[in-house]
């Protein structure tokens, strides 16, 4: 059995609600009063009708009873005649049982009729449906009828004059007599307010809402132009009926019916109900009972009228949480670290610097006593042809195959830069590397310092604490790890920060947590009385574009920031490059003076071009490369031209004036004669502090202080390093160390990562402060685009037209924010050479220099400026003016700017290329400008690119703007050819781009996982991708 207007089938019938009846429910009352049940009469379907008319059956209200159906009591006169006149009265009186409840002692059970909004126990109400929109679509009457029932069982007739069970709702609405509609609801709540129930007013939230259209009716497809079927039928979920306190005069009042897509279509108020007039039988003793129980209170149920927060509020806010408690506790983690170093334990690093300085207060000053040995260097790296890591699109596999085939020929493709190269340097020696362009001097000294490098290194390096010293102190014990310090070819340093800030940078950085401040500015005062530049303490480094010191001058600067961390080993790379013959002299005269300390003799080793004869007279040892192989390794001054001309080289006037050795020596390796490969021992041959040089001879290996190398490779080991160097695999036995590598573990930091950090950001604001350029100009094009897109969309109005700007104007903050974070790609891209050469030398962690980069350049520089241009870009505008809805629009804008930042972080990581990183993030702004919802609607992509909208996050951040927007309530007021619309703007929204209601918090949580994706990818790609490779 199939009732109507949710009826309950009871066998072959149904019972149905106060003012229907028939078979199935379908039925209107047609006059007569609730009272009367199944006896009511009814309207019946005219000639050709599906269903009957109110309007045209002539049906009347009898005297006390109002609205459409004739449910609504006006006076308590009508409900005791009517309750009388029924049945169930009639027993009632005979009992003197009035209303079901006489007979208790002290009950007034008159009955009465409430016209005010409260119920008490079943209460009835009809409304005037007047909206423009709807009257433009359906011009005639429009009522709709509610049944609110609280407690059945108080009702002066249950299941008669109530329907349902307690906290339940059922609705018709009627168009020109006509039932288009019918709803109900369960799981009640009414609530007053503030007010209390003395204010009159009342709110009923109810759940489970679900409605049934009448097919063919007016609302439900009778012109198929205005078929509402679906939409109705496809309501669901809460429904609040709100009402305030009927008018004194009229008994009426205005209602809204609220509900997620009524709210959506006409505004956060939903439906307006005019001319609302209540009208509930009752018996004077619940009311009396009702109101001694709840007495003034704001609900007549247990509930209260809280709401609970949805599951992405709470998902939110516990990511927020997570993150805060995390940063709190890794706060607290490094606090303790770094009060655990500082008083001289082991918590300086990872493996750290700090077992460098083990011992008493006189082992923290020791450098120095460490001698450099390397057997058999050998370094191969790939030809140019196959050098590349990442093969073409095309043709990748069968050049593989093609090299593996010349291999197996007999062929490789291999270039060898080094082979089998030894020496030695002991402490208190400088030696030169000499050597025509291509000869391999970079690549030798880069292998003793332990860089990292692209291509298979063999061979050994090792710094073995030297027995004929001159330390006075105990010797290093058999765990001491040496600090090996290289000093790279280009100058790279900070061109904001003084000398003494440079150095005193450095000192901070890469000497022991336990050394105090003040010993870290005297080894920094030391520094630069030792090199000379004490009178340049205050004046700024500078730059190509800035000046500040000289060639000569930054040289010595560069070379300081490495001697702060007490080096012993000191390794150079043509430090003398570039500079002018006194510049050169300065600097060479400053490291022999270093090197022959009295107290603290260091061995340093530099690479040197085309030195002058001074210069070249300043070194006691020298080593000669041609072609990657060494020529000679040995005592300097005139030893190797007479070692040359020995063995089969032009001889040339030694005693002439003015004759230099160098070039001498250059001249020969230029193009040695094939003589000087054969002489594999020649006779060792004293130099100054005891070591001793061998000649070069067959196979290229020079060795000092040893009776052999470990000779040629077999040829199982070339196989296995050809294997090697086509997976792109880097091969380094015994390489050296970094300062503060430990041997056969990871190499630490001397400090914590707090100090790091702390050191980090102190640099950070003095440049920043320093140069205010790029700051000032980024909130000076803040204020000018802010007023310009304010004066461009300057105070919208509530039309379609004008809620098109306004989502005009939200893209536009949108697609400005993605374009003006290119800044940050290319503030990466300049401090990059920076920070290699900083981590190279075990300066800091990536990670704080991350950290350090967001705060001092994300914040001031993103994030400042971005608030700045949407504060006054938002009040100019006119957008949901209150203060709720405006930090709600910040949040978003910031947590875009926040991703887009970095994203470009990201790409100027990824590509060393400065110019591809700009050209993907501009293509990228196109592609989110293209897929953010405003120029195409979202569901009108084709399919097959539709999904590309979901990793854009220009549009959820626009999709969260808007929905912000039209959630304050705007309400669309405009006329499309002559016809009058008033609908909410989500509305207009839904139909003009396709962005989802109720999305914010799910957009901010998307926008959250699209800045952990950017920031663990930045994260990544840093630690293993932006690294030191020669």
């Amino acid at each position: 059995m199939s009732c109507d207007n949710y009826g309950v089938a009871n066998g072959s019938t149904c019972a149905c609600p106060p003012g229907f009846g028939g078979a199935n429910c379908t039925n209107p009352a047609c006059g007569g009063d609730i009272f009367q049940g199944s006896q009511r009469a009814l309207a019946q379907p005219l000639s050709g009708a599906l269903y009957a008319n109110l309007t045209a059956s002539g049906c009347a209200c009898e005297s006390g009873w109002t609205g459409t159906g004739c449910n609504v009591c006006t006076s308590a006169q009508a409900c005791q005649t009517a309750f009388s006149n029924s049945p169930q009265g009639q027993a009632a009186a005979n009992s003197t049982d009035v209303g079901g409840g006489a007979g208790v002692s002290g009950l007034n059970n008159t009955m009465t009729c409430s016209t005010v909004s409260r119920v008490w126990a079943a209460g009835q109400m009809s409304c005037q449906v007047i909206n423009p929109t709807l009257q433009a679509l359906f011009t005639k009457s429009t009522t709709l009828n509610i049944l609110r029932t609280l407690d059945p069982t108080q009702s002066p007739l249950p299941n008669i004059t109530s329907f349902g069970p307690s906290g339940s709702v059922t609705a018709q609405l009627w168009y020109d007599g006509v039932e288009q509609f019918f709803c109900t609801a369960d799981s009640c709540v009414q609530d007053f307010g503030d007010g209390g129930a003395s204010s009159g007013a009342s709110d009923w939230t109810c759940q489970d809402l679900k409605c049934s259209c009448r097919p063919k009716s007016s609302f439900c497809g009778a012109n198929p132009s205005s078929d509402l079927t679906q939409t109705l039928n496809g309501l669901s979920g809460s429904v609040t009926i709100s009402c305030a306190a009927p008018n004194s005069t009229t008994s009426s009042t205005t209602c809204s019916f609220k509900q997620t897509v009524i709210d959506s279509v006409f505004g956060p108020g939903g439906l307006t109900l005019s001319g609302c007039t209540f009208g509930e039988c009752v018996r004077q003793s619940v009311i009396d009972s009702s109101t001694a129980a709840s007495g003034n209170g704001n609900s007549t149920t247990a509930a209260g009228g809280g709401k609970s927060l949805s599951g992405g509020v709470i998902a939110g806010l516990a990511v927020v949480g997570a993150l805060v408690g995390l940063a709190v506790l890794g706060f607290a983690v490094g606090y303790r670290q770094q009060r655990k170093a500082r008083r001289g334990g082991s918590g300086s690093g990872r493996g750290g610097v700090a077992g460098s300085f083990e011992g008493g207060e006189g082992e923290k000053a020791r450098s120095g006593g460490v001698a450099v040995e390397w057997n058999d260097v050998s370094y191969v790296v790939p030809s140019s042809s196959s050098s590349s890591s990442t093969f073409s699109l095309f043709g990748g596999a069968q050049k593989s195959r093609r090299r593996r085939q010349r291999r197996e020929e007999g062929y490789s493709d291999e270039k060898t830069i080094l082979d089998n190269v030894s020496g030695r340097v002991l402490p208190g020696q400088m030696m030169a590397i000499l050597g025509p362009s291509g000869a391999g001097k970079t690549t030798l000294v880069e292998i003793i310092a332990g860089r990292r490098k692209a291509g298979v290194t063999t061979g050994s390096v090792s710094f073995p604490p030297s027995s004929s010293s001159s330390h006075e102190s105990a010797p290093y014990p058999p765990t001491y790890t040496p600090r090996i310090a290289f000093v790279p070819q280009e100058d790279v340093l900070p061109a904001q920060l003084t000398v003494q800030e440079a150095l005193l940078f450095s000192a901070r950085l890469r000497l022991p947590e336990s050394v105090s401040e003040a010993e870290k500015r005297e080894r920094v005062e030391e520094v630069m009385t030792q090199l000379g530049i004490q009178d340049l303490r205050d004046q700024r480094i500078g730059s190509g574009e800035r000046r500040g010191v000289s060639g000569g001058e930054m040289r010595r600067v560069s070379i300081g920031v490495e001697l702060v961390g007490r080096p012993d080993v000191l390794v150079l790379d043509e430090p003398t490059s570039g500079l002018d013959s006194v510049s050169a002299s300065k600097v060479a005269t400053a490291l022999h003076t270093i090197s022959h300390h009295p107290t603290s003799p260091t061995a340093i080793i530099a690479s040197i071009h085309q030195p002058s004869s001074k210069l070249y007279h300043t070194f006691d040892t020298v080593l000669v490369l041609a072609h990657g192989r060494a020529l000679y390794s040995g005592k300097g001054g005139g030893a190797p031209a007479a070692h040359f001309a020995a063995h089969g080289a032009p001889r040339n006037d030694l005693a002439s004036e003015g004759y230099n050795v160098a070039d001498y020596l250059l001249e020969v390796a230029a193009d040695p004669p094939p003589a000087l490969f054969q002489y594999a021992n020649v006779g060792e041959r004293k130099v100054s502090g005891g070591s001793s040089a061998v000649g070069v001879g067959a196979g290229g290996a020079a060795a000092a202080g040893n009776d052999g190398g470990e000779g040629s490779r077999s040829a199982s080991e070339e196989e296995k390093g050809v294997e090697e160097l086509e997976s792109g695999r880097v091969v380094r036995r015994h390489a050296a160390p970094p300062i503060g590598s430990g041997r056969g573990k990871t190499p630490g930091y001397a400090t914590t990562f707090l100090t790091q950090l702390q050191v980090l950001s102190g640099r950070e604001w003095k440049i920043l402060r320093r140069d205010m350029t790029l700051f000032i100009l980024h909130v000076g094009v803040a204020c000018i685009l802010g007023v310009f897109c304010g004066g461009l969309y300057f105070n919208t109005n509530d039309t379609i037209a004008g809620f098109q700007s306004r989502v005009g104007c939200l893209f536009f903050l949108g697609a400005l924010i993605a374009f003006s974070s290119l800044s940050a790609l290319y503030n990466v891209v300049d401090v990059r050479p920076l920070f290699l050469r900083e981590r190279s030398g075990r300066y800091y962690s990536p990670s704080a220099w991350l950290l350090s980069r967001l705060m001092f350049d994300v914040i001031p520089l993103r994030l400042i400026p971005t608030i700045i241009v949407a504060t006054i870009t938002y009040w100019m505008a006119g957008l949901a003016k209150d203060a709720a809805h405006f930090f709600k629009f910040l949040f978003i804008l910031v947590l875009f700017s926040l991703a887009m930042t970095l994203f470009n972080f990201l790409l100027a990581c990824t590509f060393r290329n400065g110019g591809i990183a700009i050209l993907l993030s501009a293509l990228t702004g196109l592609y989110q400008m293209t897929f953010a919802g405003f120029f195409v609607h979202l569901n009108s992509i084709p399919p097959v690119l539709r999904w590309l909208q979901w990793i854009c996050p220009l549009k959820y951040a626009l999709e969260a703007l808007s929905v912000n927007e039209v959630g304050a309530g705007l309400q669309i007021k405009d006329t499309l050819q002559g016809v009058p619309v008033d609908v909410s703007a989500s509305l207009i929204m839904q139909l003009l781009f396709g962005f989802v209601l109720n999305s914010y918090y799910r957009d901010v949580l998307v926008l959250f996982a699209f800045i952990a994706l950017f920031g663990i990818g930045v994260v990544i790609t840093v630690w293993f991708n932006v690294r030191e490779r020669r």
